[in-house]
């Protein structure tokens, strides 16, 4: 029995509802343990995050694969879970304590994360409840957290592994230094600003009385950076420049300091950059890093200046000065100018004003400053002890694996980025110095010894009895833990979860007889979750954390269990603004998911993700779109209320009714060809070309043809044949728009199951080639006739007498066949086979045929011409004119974007009118 649906379909009303009843029954998860698994996990999101627009993205094309999957009879499972997110949490954490006077060093570390716990469990949920809003179908009952005990297990168990395996290694290096957190930090936490800055020039004096070939004693050099001259080891020239290699092996004596520093050769100066000299401080500067370790400085003789809060701090050479320790970097910066001034050894810089040299102390300059995108403050390559992994060695598989398609990267187009940064990649550092956060299992004993294991009694074990043990105070980096993921969650390695509600949220629910599922049997057995799903089927992922999280889950997956996790990772792109910039709270443009789906639904933001997802394009915020979705949505809303109004319910069959008439025949067959289509772009990773084959098969051939054809004629099987599209459309419609298809669902008769549980189309039918060519040619004739009536201003409503002369034998039987919609919806007093009276007529072509229709008495020819042929200049003058705008280089270059966008999208408004009104006047003659 049908339940009748309001007049106005509201989004709100319907989302909450049918959420709690799908997590409560188990929908997200049925027990289906003899069906093909298929396997997703979500990039899971910081604990403390809230849902923004890449999420929705990221989200609603996963929902789209899970639903769809699910419907195809799969056990479907998709992972959801939340990352402790190390640095971020205890800022929050640290955050609310300071605004209530309180800090974390007034605590014990046990006692600080314990605090954070307190936290996670009253605060952490909060976009895990705007994920169910999006409409995410998510294993909840087996919800992830990367500090678990079971996830912390396995995170142990890999660090100890691969340090016994030599792939992790204690080391000195440079790391990203954030002296707010005092912690190292990620290449992905640095982000690069532009700062107004100087570039001081100086003299190095040479040392031994060595001078070079045009006299000089001293040596020039120019840094952004004059602080760090206090850690300076050495001076690097190009060996190709012919001034200074007869000084390439001596010395120069480093001001302030006294230190004598070698003259180096090395590519890395440029000959053709301000003198070509270039000062090294290999323990503050990445690239010095380099030079000095093919100069031959071990990393554990770097010198180092500064301490965890960026002051100065004395060398182990002893030479730094009394007078500059314990200075911020920025005051140590005008302190080291100073000095260097006042002892003549600035080189000043010149400039010319008003015919007059005028002397600077620095050039003035804009420079890319890396901050730390949470601390807020400039990051300082900072020399230390950290624990790192071999990541070249852990990149040899992954890279097979793309190289030989086992994983296949969509769009391919990433897979060169993907080989040029794996092939270069670097040690990665995964040490921080938080408090929250996976404890690195590492003890030392007092005389420098380090014992790796996964418990201290291990370590203690392998230390010997007696010897006393510290352990070590760092945290692992959170992507290290994250790379586990796809196994971890899945209950490696014990290969079990400790979860009294069994497998899934679905246990023991089972999809009923009436829904029939035949399983298909599983390549990878019935064993339990990891033998089940895992390798997953697919990663969607933003190409943001391409070598952060995708590339670091291949080298875990292949090192701890020698498979690939996933044979397939789709790249998606950025959500941009409107106008194409990358949204920043800084720049105001961010927009708010949640905002959008309280002012259209959830189903339409979601439509938009995927109608607008092409590929990894990014995509342009457009809430107009978003709008125009939602009124999709109330387009099937009305269609489905009309229907019921005409007897229209629940349809009891899967494959397609018996059908006989030609308008039945053509949407069966259109139904067919949307099902395949739908098929190949999922297929094939198209989102946009999935969604809009469901959107055009709705709106086009279901409302606006379909319904209208059929209208006045609902014997049984027009409404057999209709109930039953109705459904395959709420089932094609449903992994894109879910709570508008389940309402409907519902709405349209009593159901054994829900919408979510239902099978995907199989119509069991074929396109009937007559029939459709026969809808088709009464499409193109009640389109075109439309068309014609209203480039003419004629009445809609006025009826027309038509004139097909000698039609062929199968337009002859489509106009037979069809009086009654030719009459309604042409507006035709028939069609009659025989020439039409001689006088001013208007030509119609469908299919084969030129329908003549009488214009005498109906419009004023003479006025009617007039009209068209001076709106018809009006509109070709104008696409001239925006014409030779266009073709003007120096507009298109130099006006703003946003104009040039408008004189294109005004001449091809323009360009179309006056083909429009051509055509009009063709018809007249």
């Amino acid at each position: 029995m049908t339940r009748e649906l309001p007049k106005t379909f509201d989004p709100a009303a319907i989302e909450a509802k049918w959420y709690a009843h799908w997590e409560a029954n188990g929908c997200f998860r049925p027990h289906r343990p003899d069906a093909q698994p298929f396997t997703i996990v979500n990039p899971p999101p910081n604990v403390t995050g809230s849902l923004h627009i890449g999420h929705a993205l990221d989200n609603t094309l996963q929902d789209v694969v899970i639903r769809y999957e699910r419907l195809r009879g799969k056990d479907a499972l998709w992972v959801v879970g939340t990352d402790h997110a190390g640095i971020a949490t205890q800022m929050v954490v640290e955050r609310q304590m300071e605004a209530a006077g309180d800090k974390r060093t007034n605590y014990t570390r046990e006692a600080f994360v314990e605090k954070v716990w307190e936290w996670k469990a009253e605060s952490g949920g909060q976009i895990t409840r705007q994920l169910r809003r999006l409409g995410c179908s998510m294993d909840w009952s087996r919800e992830q957290f990367t500090m678990d005990p079971h996830f912390t297990r396995a995170v142990v168990k890999v660090f100890v592994d691969l340090y016994n395996r030599g792939l992790i290694y204690r080391d000195k290096r440079l790391v990203n230094w954030d002296p707010k957190l005092k912690t190292a930090i990620s290449d992905l936490e640095v982000e690069t600003r532009e700062v107004k800055g100087n570039f001081w020039h100086f003299k190095y004096p040479l040392a031994d009385g060595v001078k070079l070939d045009n006299g000089q004693d001293f040596i020039e050099v120019a840094t952004t950076r004059p602080e760090t001259m206090l850690a300076d080891m050495a001076v690097a020239v190009n060996p190709d420049d012919p001034r200074y290699q007869s000084v390439i092996g001596k010395y120069v004596i480093l001001p302030i300091t006294g230190r004598r520093i070698p003259i180096v050769a090395d590519q890395h100066a440029d000959p053709e950059l301000g003198s070509g000299a270039v000062k090294i401080t290999p323990g503050h500067d990445f690239n010095d890093f380099e030079v000095g370790k093919r100069a031959g400085i071990a990393a554990a003789n770097m010198l180092n200046m500064l301490d965890a809060d960026a002051a100065v701090c004395q060398t182990a050479d002893g030479l730094i000065p009394a007078e500059f320790l314990g200075l911020d970097r920025f005051a140590a910066r005008d302190a080291v100018v100073a000095r260097l001034k006042a002892e003549g050894l600035l080189i000043p810089h010149i400039v010319e004003k008003d015919g007059e040299r005028v002397e600077h102390d620095a050039e003035s300059r804009t420079i890319q400053t890396p901050f730390g995108d949470r601390g807020g403050v400039v990051i300082e390559p900072w020399l230390t002890d950290q624990w790192y992994v071999n990541a070249a060695e852990l990149a040899k598989a992954p890279l097979e694996a793309v190289r030989s398609g086992a994983v296949e990267i969509v769009p391919k187009t990433w897979e060169k980025t993907f080989f040029n940064w794996m092939e270069n990649i670097q040690p990665w550092c995964v040490s921080r110095q938080l408090w929250w956060g996976h404890r690195i299992p590492a003890w030392y004993a007092e005389d420098g010894r380090v014992f790796v294991a996964e418990s201290e009694a291990q370590a203690q074990a392998l230390a010997g009895e007696g010897v006393a043990l510290t352990r070590d105070p760092d945290v692992l980096d959170t992507w290290f833990s994250s790379a586990l993921w796809p196994f971890a969650t899945l209950g490696w390695p014990e290969d079990q979860l400790p979860s009294p509600q069994g497998e899934g949220s679905g246990e023991g629910f089972t999809a009923p007889a009436s829904n029939p599922h035949p399983p298909t049997p599983s390549p990878k057995g019935s064993g339990g979750l990891l033998a089940r799903h895992y390798p997953n089927d697919l990663l969607v992922s933003g190409f943001d954390i391409l070598f952060f999280w995708d590339a670091r889950m291949m080298m875990m997956g292949h090192a701890m269990t020698g498979q690939n996790p996933w044979p397939r990772l789709y790249l998606h792109g950025l959500v941009r603004a409107p106008d194409g910039q990358k949204m920043s709270k800084s720049k105001g443009n961010v927009v708010d998911p949640l905002g959008l789906i309280d002012a259209y639904g959830a189903d339409a933001l979601r439509f938009f993700m995927c109608a607008m997802e092409s590929q990894g394009r990014d995509i342009k915020m457009d809430e107009r779109r978003v709008e125009g979705y939602r009124n999709f949505a109330t387009k099937l809303w009305n269609a489905a209320r009309f229907c019921q109004s005409n007897g229209i319910g629940a349809s009891t069959t899967l494959a397609a009714p018996p059908a006989t008439s030609a308008v039945n025949k053509w949407i069966v067959g259109e139904v067919v060809e949307t099902v395949a289509a739908i098929d190949k772009a999922l297929a094939d990773l198209r989102f946009d070309a999935a969604a809009n084959a469901i959107y055009h098969f709705v709106w086009d051939q279901f409302c606006d043809w379909y319904i209208e054809l059929v209208k006045g004629n609902f014997d049984a099987e027009t409404k057999a044949v209709a109930g039953w599209v109705l459904d395959q459309i709420l089932v094609m419609l449903h992994p894109f728009m879910p709570f508008i298809t389940e309402e409907l669902w519902h709405a349209a008769g009593e159901r054994p199951y829900e919408l979510i549980l239902a099978q995907w189309p199989a119509p069991a039918a074929s396109v009937d080639a007559a029939a459709k060519a026969e809808v088709e040619w009464l499409i193109a004739l009640i389109g075109n006739m439309r068309t014609a009536r209203n480039e003419l201003g004629i009445a809609p409503g006025a009826k027309l007498d038509a004139y097909l002369p000698d039609p062929s034998p199968a337009t002859r039987g489509i106009v037979e066949r069809n009086p009654a919609a030719i009459e309604r919806l042409a507006r035709l007093n028939g069609v009659r086979f025989e020439p039409a009276p001689a006088g001013a007529a208007m030509q119609v072509g469908a299919g084969d045929a030129n329908i003549v229709v009488p214009l005498e008495g109906v419009i004023d020819i003479a006025a009617e011409k007039a009209r068209l042929q001076k709106a018809l200049e009006v509109s070709t003058k104008e696409a001239r004119s925006l014409e030779g705008r266009l073709n003007n280089a120096a507009f298109v270059e130099k006006a703003k974007p946003e104009a040039v966008e408008k004189a294109r999208a005004d001449h091809a408004m323009h360009k179309a009118e006056a083909e429009r009104l051509a055509a009009a006047l063709a018809r007249l003659g």
